[in-house]
């Protein structure tokens, strides 16, 4: 105890002596340097090329923490560049996204325009609205109705091939069956052999092909059209394509992009004249050549 008493005594008065020296020096050395004189400038210069050259090793640690003060402020700069071109390709990746979309449709309205028709037949170009959603039933809403002169009935194609026919009519909107519908059954003729058959929709991207007479004439590849049998659909419209599945069954590969229908046309077709009094084609029946005719002989 009486140690450590001695040691406080002694670093008390070094203490203020240093602080009273410190504080003498400092005095001194703005006086110094605050002094307006010529000889205490030749001091201070001389002062300053003997002394300060010698002081770079002192500087070093300024100057790093500069640097390092410089460099973290460019960083930031080249952080906030950084975000700012980051959101810029996410502008630009939403525009490219935008252009494909119309570069898309652009090409199915020039496919729709360019598909070769009858010229005798006509057709009305619509929007699709919405598809069915069902896998038990393959249909699709149309932006066009009775007011733009759609019958039921009538083929609907894109810009590639026959998609189906118009099954139900409203006056704004028209639903579109679609080939491979269960209920959707169509006569096809399979070229170049010629032969007729019926293309049966089964909910499948690929139906089969039903009541084949010959079908060791049918190769895949082959192509399949209407064959306006019936009047259903105009003849000759492009359907698809003969495939054999791996159980050698036939079936067609759609010529139509089921997966992107966007816009259809549909044809305006004109069905064979439909005969509602058909008691009209039969003859009367003839007069009996035995029956007395009036004003011959033997009427009594």
């Amino acid at each position: 105890m009486a140690r450590e008493r001695d040691d406080e005594d002694f670093i008390g008065p070094l203490r203020r002596i240093l602080i009273a020296v410190l504080a003498i020096v400092l005095a001194i050395t703005f006086l110094v340097w605050r002094v307006d004189n010529p000889r205490m400038e030749r001091f201070r210069a001389a002062f300053v090329d003997r002394f300060v050259p010698t002081f770079d090793w002192a500087m070093v640690p300024v100057t790093k923490l500069f640097g390092m003060v410089e460099g973290f402020q460019s960083y930031t700069r080249i952080y906030e560049q950084n975000q700012e071109l980051r959101r810029e390709l996410q502008r630009m990746k939403s525009w490219e996204e935008a252009a494909i979309q119309l570069e898309q449709q652009n090409a199915k309205l020039l496919a729709l325009n360019n598909v070769r028709l009858d010229p005798k037949l006509t057709s009305v170009s619509g929007v699709v609205l919405a598809d069915s959603g069902s896998p038990f039933h393959q249909s699709v809403l149309l932006n066009i109705g009775s007011r733009d002169g759609i019958v039921d009935g009538w083929a609907v194609m894109d810009g590639l091939g026959l998609v189906g026919r118009i099954s139900g009519v409203g006056k704004t909107t028209s639903r579109v069956l679609l080939l491979s519908d269960t209920s959707s059954r169509i006569p096809v003729r399979i070229m170049p052999s010629g032969q007729r058959a019926i293309l049966a929709g089964d909910n499948s991207k690929h139906p089969p092909i039903d009541f084949l007479v010959n079908p060791e004439q049918v190769r895949p590849g082959d192509q399949v059209v209407s064959s306006g049998d019936g009047g259903v659909f105009p003849n000759g419209l492009l359907v698809g394509q003969v495939m054999e599945t791996p159980d050698r069954r036939l079936r067609v590969r759609l010529a139509a992009d089921y997966e992107q229908l966007d816009y259809l046309r549909v044809l305006r077709s004109h069905p064979a004249e439909q005969l509602h009094d058909t008691g009209a084609l039969i003859p009367p029946p003839a007069l009996d050549a035995e029956a007395p005719v009036e004003g011959e002989p033997g009427d009594g």
